[in-house]
């Protein structure tokens, strides 16, 4: 365990079928071992139909999706401490045993990871929801659904863009407003790595 906490690396992953580039319908997606991955999911209420009916091109959805994102809308239940911990502790569960971890925020109504997957994305992502969302639903007395249930990938394609990747996930909530500086924000990478 580190100073912080956070569990210790390892370094073995457990691979499985990847499936190369795949369309989930609407977009393509890179899908293959090794190949570090900028992923955002996010809670279920935080964009509402008509602001998703609204929205454009890749592009312009992109930057709008992220500036709906960081007002805060829905319940915005990632921002309950207890909740924001558990999200933060299932990321870390299986780092450097079915993924490598990068980098990664939890924000109030979203969640950013920059991550080495070791298993299909797919099949991550799905993991991690399904914990969450019955663990949530668990700890709030509820039932439904917590996460929407697609997500936003992109491969991140040189050193470059990693760099700039890492940057605004560890900076996102100091541009929501949420601290002044990244390392405050609690629940994120850049708090653990300045510890």
């Amino acid at each position: 365990m580190s100073e912080r906490g956070r569990p210790a690396r390892r370094e073995a992953f457990i691979v499985t079928a990847f499936k190369g580039w795949v369309s989930r319908g609407y977009l393509p997606h890179f899908d293959t071992p090794e190949v570090i991955q900028s992923v955002t999911f996010r809670l279920a209420d935080s964009l509402p139909a008509e602001i998703v009916e609204r929205l454009g091109t890749e592009a312009e959805t992109s930057a709008k999706v992220d500036a709906y994102l960081d007002a805060g809308h829905g319940r915005c239940l990632l921002r309950r401490p207890e909740i924001a911990d558990l999200v933060e502790r299932a990321l870390l569960h299986f780092d450097a045993d079915r993924y490598r971890l990068l980098a990664w925020v939890v924000m109030p109504n979203h969640v950013h990871v920059l991550v080495q997957p070791g298993v299909p994305l797919a099949e991550l992502l799905h993991t991690w929801k399904s914990f969450t969302g019955k663990a949530i639903n668990r700890r709030l007395g509820e039932q439904g659904t917590i996460w929407q249930p697609d997500y936003y990938d992109r491969f991140v394609r040189s050193e470059f863009h990693l760099a700039a990747a890492t940057a605004y996930v560890e900076n996102n909530p100091v541009k929501a407003g949420l601290c002044s500086k990244a390392e405050e924000w609690r629940w994120g990478s850049a708090y653990w790595r300045d510890g």
